[in-house]
Protein backbone atom coordinates (compact mmCIF):
# COMPACT_ATOMS: atom_id res chain seq x y z
CA UNK A 1 0.00 0.00 0.00
CA UNK A 2 1.43 3.38 -0.92
CA UNK A 3 2.12 5.89 1.82
CA UNK A 4 -0.79 8.33 1.72
CA UNK A 5 0.57 10.66 4.36
CA UNK A 6 -1.75 12.94 6.23
CA UNK A 7 -4.55 12.45 3.67
CA UNK A 8 -4.84 8.69 4.20
CA UNK A 9 -8.26 8.87 5.85
CA UNK A 10 -9.72 11.05 3.08
CA UNK A 11 -8.28 8.96 0.27
CA UNK A 12 -9.35 5.65 1.79
CA UNK A 13 -12.83 6.94 2.58
CA UNK A 14 -13.16 8.17 -1.02
CA UNK A 15 -12.16 4.72 -2.29
CA UNK A 16 -14.60 3.09 0.11
CA UNK A 17 -17.47 5.36 -0.89
CA UNK A 18 -16.71 4.75 -4.56
CA UNK A 19 -16.81 0.99 -4.07
CA UNK A 20 -20.11 1.22 -2.19
CA UNK A 21 -21.66 3.38 -4.92
CA UNK A 22 -20.45 1.11 -7.73
CA UNK A 23 -21.78 -1.95 -5.88
CA UNK A 24 -25.11 -0.16 -5.41
CA UNK A 25 -25.34 0.65 -9.10
CA UNK A 26 -24.57 -2.97 -10.00
CA UNK A 27 -27.23 -4.27 -7.62
CA UNK A 28 -29.82 -1.75 -8.84
CA UNK A 29 -29.10 -2.67 -12.47
CA UNK A 30 -29.33 -6.38 -11.69
CA UNK A 31 -32.64 -5.94 -9.83
CA UNK A 32 -34.14 -3.84 -12.64
CA UNK A 33 -33.00 -6.41 -15.20
CA UNK A 34 -34.84 -9.14 -13.30
CA UNK A 35 -38.02 -7.02 -13.09
CA UNK A 36 -37.94 -6.15 -16.79
CA UNK A 37 -37.25 -9.76 -17.79
CA UNK A 38 -40.24 -10.98 -15.74
CA UNK A 39 -42.48 -8.30 -17.27
CA UNK A 40 -41.34 -9.25 -20.77
CA UNK A 41 -41.99 -12.93 -20.10
CA UNK A 42 -45.53 -12.08 -18.86
CA UNK A 43 -46.18 -9.95 -21.94
CA UNK A 44 -44.95 -12.68 -24.26
CA UNK A 45 -47.12 -15.24 -22.47
CA UNK A 46 -50.20 -13.00 -22.87
CA UNK A 47 -49.42 -12.53 -26.53
CA UNK A 48 -49.06 -16.29 -27.06
CA UNK A 49 -52.37 -16.94 -25.28
CA UNK A 50 -54.42 -14.38 -27.16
Amino acid sequence: MPDLGKYAAEVLSAYGLTLVLVAGLILATWARSRRVRRALERAEARRADG
